[in-house]
This record gives structure tokens, sequence and C-alpha cells, in this order.
């Protein structure tokens, strides 16, 4: 039980075959207390009932900085605690470089990268009075390769800023013993990907892998466990590679 009575918080867990909601599974199999934040709060409460009474699920929009703050304090004050936060929330756009319009760079980076900021300062303040917490960001292979498979330039710029802040909020927040991680997923079966994976995309894929097998959510939740866990408690500015050896540098 690596999370025996700690108060997790997964932004962006609501999706059914997504990585926050595969991550707050798990936690809550490791003693966790899940906290499912998404856009609709009857989907974020659909998903941690599912779990059982011990879980929650609250609507918030990670753009806005007040309702990052608003549901902090709720779970704070409703738990008592808060002792993991994992930054999830992101979306993607299939756009080439020439056709990205200011609404569709505000739209990715406010949600990846901007969400990232708000919760994370939502949560600090609380951690640094306990001293003790840990934060897992969860970027992209795109933001380490220059590109992904589904994702435009403005998704690598704002996983890439991600991986940035991260670093930048570890060093900060060493102090007060509270830690800050990265996990950089490479092709991973969610809805994101939906029906854009055709067998012969599939195929010239799997050349580039050599675990020759493409990622599921569970493997991210796994490393996602591990850097929330005491099993960490030495790592903090960590980038995590979860890509299958896509990326072997």
């Amino acid at each position: 039980m690596l999370l025996s009575n700690k108060v997790c918080v997964i932004t962006g867990a609501a999706s059914r075959r997504g990585i926050g909601r595969a991550t707050a599974r798990l936690f809550a199999l490791h003693g966790g207390r899940a906290i499912i934040l998404d856009l609709d709060a009857a989907q974020a409460a659909e998903a941690a009932a599912e779990m059982g009474e011990a879980h929650r699920g609250f609507a918030c929009d990670v753009t806005d900085r007040d309702a990052c703050f608003t549901a902090a304090g709720r779970i704070v004050e409703e738990f008592g605690r808060i002792d993991v936060l994992v930054n999830n929330a992101g979306i993607t756009q299939p756009l080439k470089l020439m056709d990205i319009g200011p609404k569709n760079y505000e739209a990715v980076t406010d949600v990846s990268l901007r969400g990232t900021l708000y919760m994370s300062q939502a949560v600090v303040p609380h951690m640094r009075e306990r001293k003790s917490g840990s934060i897992v960001c969860i970027s992209s292979v795109s933001a380490q390769r220059g590109g992904g498979i589904f994702g435009g330039p403005h998704y690598s710029a704002a996983k890439a800023g991600v991986l940035g802040l991260a670093k930048a909020m570890a060093r900060e927040l060493g102090p007060d013993n509270v830690r800050v991680n990265s996990v950089t997923p490479g092709l991973i079966q969610t809805d994101i990907t939906g029906d854009k994976l055709t067998d012969e995309l599939r195929t010239e894929i799997l050349k580039g892998i050599p675990l020759n097998r493409l990622g599921d959510a569970d493997d991210v939740a796994r490393s996602c466990l591990f850097l929330a866990s005491e099993l960490s408690s030495y790592i903090t500015g960590a980038t995590l590679d979860v890509n299958g050896g896509m990326l072997i540098h």
C-alpha cells in the first residue's frame, strides 16, 4: 500500500480510457484517496464513485486560477491534507506550424502549461506548511523529440514548457521537502488517439519502439505511482521516460 492514507489530486481524470483515470484507480488500489478534478462535475463524480465511497470528483477548470485555489481549499477543508498532485489535464490538436492560430495556441498551452502552473500554485502553500508533498507533471515525448504523431508544434511547445516549469519548481520547493518530477509518455492508447491509429500507422510506429508495443494508460499510471510514493523519496527535478524506448538518448 504505497499511498496509504494519502490524499491524491489528479487533474483531467474523468476520461474513461485516459491516463488520469488509470492513475486515480491505481492510487486507490494502493491505499490513496483519489480526488478527480475535471471540467464536468458529474463526470468527475461518476469516475470517483466507481472506485468507492472514499474517493471524490469535483469540477475544476485548471486554466482558471481562482477555480484551482477553490478546489484545493475544498479538498483541504474536507480531507485535511493534499499529499500528491498529478498535473495530467491536457489537450492536443493535429495542426501543422502555419495552421496554428491564436485560439489554437491559447487552447493547448492554457490547459497543459498554465493549468500545471495554477494547480501547483494552489496546492504548494499547503504542502509547504506540512513540509511534505509530491507533484507529478505529465509532459510528452513530443516535447523531447520535437513533435509527436497526433500533436502539433504548439502541443510540443506546451509540453516542453511543462518540463521546464517542473524543474524550476523542483529547485524552488526542494528545501520545503516538496518534490516535483515529470513523466514523458510516448504513444499511449487513450481516447486522444481514438480512431486515428490505423493498422498501417501502428505498424510504422512500432518499427521505432524497441519494446515493440504501444503503451497503455496503466504503463503511465505505474510511473506516476512510483513518483508519488516514498519509493522515489530522493528524486526531484527528474524526467521519467515512458515510451518503450521510442526515445533512447
